[in-house]
């Protein structure tokens, strides 16, 4: 079994896009829909045919293209089974915790509510490779539209949890302003001050500072740190409990 082949690419003011294909079975999956033809030029510049749709929510940003491309392609869509009322040509619901066989791997549809109250994060376990669309960015989280934030530090924590040589792509281009935010919560961690360094400089020369991982997340990313005692000294909130020290931050964030 060969392992996945990925393209990223940029679509949209600060959206990525992400082909994977098995070379094994010859099909081609795109992680969301942001932008037709970003998506169709990336298929045209690898040589590619487009097979599916793996989706990880409904917002506008992420299923644009859904059916330009099942039109174009004959693409299925798979989506999140309890979000796929607000799916566009979705084709197959995947229940949370189950799989779904991409040729000769499976993507697990993992439950990351917060951002939206449907939006699920497409893990393969067996390449140690993570979608993460707009629950985890580099360096962040998305904003909390439509659960709480006692359901995002959930979800977080559930990615947390997997393999720190996970690979992590996300839906966004935000990490620079991430970076920004992130060192007025955690300026002390070593770590992060040698990250931001790095990635001002790919920055500067245009280049993506995406894929992370799970590791290098857990190390840097203030919303998966809820717990260091620095981060809550600097807060002011030494003893309380990692959901309201996890809301303060996303609360800053949002005014930052």
């Amino acid at each position: 079994m060969s392992a996945l082949e990925i393209y990223q690419f940029n679509c949209r003011s600060d959206n990525f896009g992400v082909l994977i294909h098995d070379p094994d079975i010859g099909i081609t999956a795109s992680i969301d829909a942001p932008d037709e033809n970003a998506i169709n030029e990336a298929l045209d510049q690898k040589g590619w045919t487009l097979s599916h749709v793996l989706l990880t929510h409904h917002h506008f940003d992420h299923v644009e293209a859904n059916i330009a491309l099942k039109q174009k392609w004959g693409a299925i869509i798979v989506g999140n089974q309890a979000d796929q009322d607000r799916i566009p040509g979705i084709d197959i619901g995947v229940a949370c915790g189950q799989h779904f066989d991409f040729g000769t791997h499976k993507a697990k549809f993992i439950d990351t509510p917060g951002h939206t109250i449907g939006h699920v994060a497409i893990y393969f376990a067996d390449q140690k490779l993570l979608f993460t669309g707009d629950t985890m960015f580099a360096l962040g989280c998305g904003r909390v539209f439509e659960g709480t934030a006692e359901q995002m530090h959930k979800s977080l924590s559930v990615l947390a949890a997997l393999p720190d040589d996970t690979v992590v792509y996300c839906g966004h281009e935000y990490t620079l302003a991430n970076a920004g935010f992130a060192m007025t919560i955690d300026p002390e961690n070593s770590a992060l001050v040698e990250r931001v360094a790095q990635i001002k400089a790919l920055r500067a020369d245009k280049l993506p500072t995406l894929p992370t991982s799970i590791g290098q997340e857990k190390s840097t990313n203030p919303f998966l740190r809820v717990d260091d005692a620095r981060i809550r000294q600097r807060l002011n909130m030494e003893n309380a409990s990692d959901v309201d020290v996890f809301a303060e931050i996303r609360r800053r964030k949002d005014e930052f």
